[in-house]
């Protein structure tokens, strides 16, 4: 991809030509922002908003708020200290001590391979809501769209591209259903400060799915990968990853109001697949093949997004990237497989992969927050905010009641308690 520093050789170019490096920094800005999103707006984002909102009802609104600022103080410190230092999380890992990024990319790996199943199956789900193929066809053919994006010549630009266009995508069909469900505004507007009902797990759950494993580092590493990095780019890396969270905040809030008003109409969402009730019951039709249609955009950028990430821990920032790309092919082609043979990931590695994710999030954020503290020498001299190092510990606490709640259900499983 072309660098996002100016060049001196375009000092005297056309305007046309000045233009360009700052054109394709954008791109590539927009590109690792929305790779962040979509990464996080997966199957398991659409069904964990729409249970929530079933059960808390306008509650979920102050809920949604609080993982909100979580998420945006941990994305904050993530992608500053990554795209400063211009190394990836494991690699900043290993010299902060030796064999400590190797276990965090052991984790992200692994936790990315169950969960790609997952996200091909939700994109089968996805197919059939959408054109009434069978699931499993559905997926695989999904599959195989993702791993021919990889494939492109200029791979970097069309994953770049792919992922705004699916994200925007998503966006504007959920506002669509949001303002034809006609939810209460006013209710959720004053539940989003004084909630009738207040539940910690909730919360713990929506960060976990927004910032949790893989998707932590999913943007923060296509960003260094693009060219984007060192201390003159803190600017643009500050803004772009609040607006990656705002992006996925935006998605969930409309998916709430959307299903709020369904359920406040005084429709019981009682099928094994309460979204896509719910938008049919809002929308008929029409609403179910939308839903369709979000589902099978979240899953495939989500297959994207995971794929990308995994292969970018077992790999160098300075690696070959056409290599990198074949990887990546080959980490979808074989989670398509398994795909194809079982029709989803086994619950029980699902669950395994949930605690490897609660994981993933403490020990990773408290390497990058030593290296903010002690290793100015990674990031290249640079002083590292005071008060960006407060609510960046205060969000790592966060993650450290996330990592004990998801190995919970590991711990029952394996117990069978």
């Amino acid at each position: 991809m072309t660098e996002p520093m100016q060049d001196p050789a375009l000092a005297n170019a056309p305007a046309a030509r000045k233009r360009r490096p700052r054109n394709a920094q954008r791109t590539a800005l927009l590109g690792a922002m929305f790779l962040m999103a979509t990464s996080a707006i997966g199957p398991g984002f659409i069904t964990q908003t729409t249970t929530f909102t079933v059960q808390l009802g306008a509650a979920f609104a102050f809920a949604i708020l609080i993982s909100i600022l979580v998420d945006i103080a941990v994305q904050l410190n993530v992608w500053r200290i990554i795209g400063i230092s211009g190394l990836r999380a494991q690699e900043l890992g290993n010299k902060v001590l030796p064999g400590i990024g190797w276990l965090l990319a052991a984790l992200v790996f692994a936790g990315g391979l169950v969960f790609n199943i997952g996200n091909i199956a939700g994109t089968g789900l996805g197919a059939n809501a959408m054109l009434g193929v069978d699931p499993k066809i559905g997926g695989v053919v999904s599959a195989v769209v993702a791993i021919l994006i990889f494939l492109s010549k200029r791979a970097g630009m069309a994953l770049d591209r792919i992922v705004v266009m699916l994200g925007a995508v998503m966006i504007l069909l959920m506002l669509y259903v949001a303002v034809v469900a006609a939810p209460p505004v006013g209710e959720a507007l004053r539940n989003t400060v004084m909630p009738e009902t207040v539940d910690i797990l909730v919360i713990t759950t929506l960060v976990g799915g927004t910032v949790g494993g893989y998707i932590t580092y999913a943007g923060a590493h296509r960003m260094i990968d693009s060219g984007i990095r060192g201390p003159g780019a803190v600017k643009e890396i500050t803004r772009t990853s609040v607006l990656g969270i705002i992006v996925t905040g935006v998605m969930r809030v409309l998916l709430f109001l959307a299903i709020l008003g369904v359920v406040a109409g005084g429709v019981a969402l009682t099928s094994d697949n309460q979204a896509a009730e719910g938008f049919q019951h809002a929308a008929g039709e029409i609403g179910l093949r939308m839903f369709g249609v979000i589902l099978w955009a979240a899953s495939v950028t989500s297959v994207i997004g995971a794929s990308y990430t995994s292969i970018s821990f077992i790999t160098r920032t300075d690696g070959n990237p056409r290599r990198r790309n074949l990887l990546t092919v080959a980490f979808i082609a074989v989670c398509a497989v398994i795909y194809a043979f079982l029709g989803q990931a086994p619950q029980t590695l699902l669950v395994f992969a949930g605690a490897f994710n609660g994981l993933i999030l403490p020990i990773g954020f408290a390497v990058l927050l030593w290296v903010a503290l002690r290793r100015r020498d990674l990031l290249g001299g640079y002083r590292y905010p005071v008060w960006l190092i407060v609510i960046g510990v205060m969000a790592w606490v966060v993650t450290v009641f996330l990592a004990v709640y998801s190995f919970a259900p590991a711990i029952e499983l394996l117990t069978g308690a």
